[in-house]
């Protein structure tokens, strides 16, 4: 831990790693900004009212016996033919009453810590992804070596706040033990915290176990400081399945954090309008919230938005959109009408790395920055519509991010900052190249960028021209040569190793 909290502290002077690869310290990143608001108050109240309709009077198919004792419990009408649970505003009103307004993640390493809510922002790795492509090997199947490469990758970028579920799918590995093999190289590889699948409550309570491990804490000292965090997907149009509820029960039991996200794509998941769209993301996000505090009030929940449209031609998802962008606005202001942490996402829908990835991540970005997101998942790596994890995307997303992270800095406003001296001392005509107020500040004066090339012409072509996308690949692979393993005690990683080995017998076994 010493060793790594001095490296951090030179990158903090220096804005580098070891390397030499120009990046910013690892910082908690604050969004200080007014949030941007889109809809006034009454189209707000608007949707909320369409949504309690929704919820009271169309429902939520739930799958899980559990799930629907409890909502029986709490009050709702059940269809018991059909499985449809309806509740009215005064459930949900209960439920946002026990929910907080914020909360901690924290890792094995503290100061990783992770604030979630409020105008704190962190940025997520890619989840999900069942390929993966760089420009070295080109795209292919999901593996093991990828997946650990990715998260080497995501410890040594400091933009990269926490891990992605399943960042690029092992699809060498056994469907029902790989999560086990992801989260250990998680936990030894890289001292972020993470995302753990919650597709059932095995898989979730593994996540939860091994962060317990890696920590040296109990299960108890997890429920009070929380390290792992999940998405819960709402199967859009209003659909609970049980694997899900399953996974939601099991993490609010142990108080982590559950980020109930709907799949809202209009056109195909939600009515073609945004109004609807956002009506009914908005009805099946508080939904599962409700069930998160029937299980456990006071479990820490996430509001989560991915509401974007479909390509209306061929029905594929289509991200980083002005609809999209629009969404992850919007999506922030009713997390604030709820007093809800928010997360949201920057995707995109290229099939490369290319203009296109570029300027849809960057549209997505700003809907996000704008909207007031606390979470911004996905935010590195992601192409083509979620099924590829990139390389040489990741490296741009890092740009962008850190080009945000610039951005949402106060601005000095010191009289030495105004600089009235500094204009006096230089005549009309005259340049401030060599004066001292420039010369106390070039090195740290503006954002040094990992990604951008600003030579001139004439230098850029005699060193053989490089284009961006070249230079990403160059920079992955400099930062994967120089990865260096965060600080692990050898007596903790054997404990992972033989809860792993131990977990894959039982599962082979039948065991969930």
């Amino acid at each position: 831990m010493t060793g790594e909290l001095r490296s951090g502290g030179r990158r903090a002077k220096a804005g580098r790693n070891q390397s030499g690869i120009h990046q910013l310290p690892w910082r908690k990143v604050v969004n200080t900004g007014p949030a941007y608001e889109l809809l006034d108050a009454g189209q707000i109240e608007t949707l909320h009212r369409t949504s309690m309709r929704i919820l009271s009077e169309l429902g939520i198919k739930v799958t899980s016996p559990q799930a629907l004792r409890l909502f029986e419990q709490a009050g709702a009408i059940i269809d018991q033919d059909d499985s449809i649970v309806r509740i009215d505003e005064s459930i949900v009103l209960a439920a946002l009453e026990t929910t907080p307004s914020s909360f901690t993640l924290t890792s094995r390493n503290p100061s990783r810590q992770v604030d979630v809510g409020r105008n704190a922002l962190s940025f997520g790795l890619v989840a999900g992804p069942p390929n993966v492509h760089d420009c070295v090997q080109g795209r292919r199947p999901g593996n093991l070596t990828d997946y650990q490469n990715f998260i080497r990758l995501a410890q040594h970028f400091n933009a990269i706040h926490l891990i992605g579920n399943q960042v690029v799918a092992p699809q060498e590995l056994p469907a029902n033990s790989r999560h086990l093999d992801t989260y250990f190289a998680n936990l030894t590889l890289s001292d972020r915290c993470y995302h753990c699948t919650a597709i059932g409550g095995g898989r979730a309570l593994d996540g939860i176990k091994m962060m317990a491990i890696s920590r040296g804490a109990t299960l108890k000292d997890l429920a009070m400081h929380p390290g792992v965090i999940t998405i819960i997907s709402i199967n859009s149009p209003r659909l609970m399945d049980d694997a899900m509820v399953d996974g939601l029960i099991t993490m609010a039991q142990h108080g982590q954090p559950v980020t109930i996200t709907p799949f809202t794509l209009m056109g195909a998941m939600t009515p073609v309008t945004l109004a609807a769209g956002l009506a009914q993301q908005n009805a099946e996000a508080l939904f599962g919230l409700t069930l998160a505090q029937l299980v456990n009030p006071g479990t820490p929940v996430m509001y989560g938005g991915f509401t974007s449209n479909v390509d209306m031609r061929s029905g594929a998802p289509a991200f980083g959109t002005p609809e999209n962008t629009k969404a992850n606005v919007i999506g922030g202001q009713l997390a604030r009408r709820y007093g809800l942490p928010y997360r949201s996402s920057n995707s995109n829908a290229a099939n490369c790395v290319d203009l296109q990835a570029t300027y849809e991540t960057s549209m997505a970005t700003w809907g996000a920055i704008l909207g007031g997101a606390n979470m911004i998942y996905h935010a590195a790596g992601w192409l083509e519509g979620g099924l590829t994890a990139s390389y040489e995307k990741l490296i741009l997303d890092v740009e962008i991010l850190q080009n945000m992270m610039a951005f949402l800095e106060p601005i000095p406003f010191s009289e030495d900052d105004l600089g009235f001296e500094a204009i006096k001392s230089v005549p009309p005509g005259g340049h401030f190249f060599g004066g001292e107020h420039t010369l106390a500040r070039y090195e740290a004066a503006f954002y040094n960028p990992l990604l951008s090339n600003w030579q001139n012409h004439g230098a850029w072509e005699a060193a053989g021209s490089p284009d961006a996308l070249s230079r990403a690949t160059a920079l992955w692979q400099q930062a994967l040569k120089e990865y260096e393993p965060p600080p692990l005690e050898p007596a903790v990683r054997e404990e992972l190793r033989d809860y792993v080995a131990r977990r894959k017998i039982e599962i082979g076994s039948g065991d969930p």
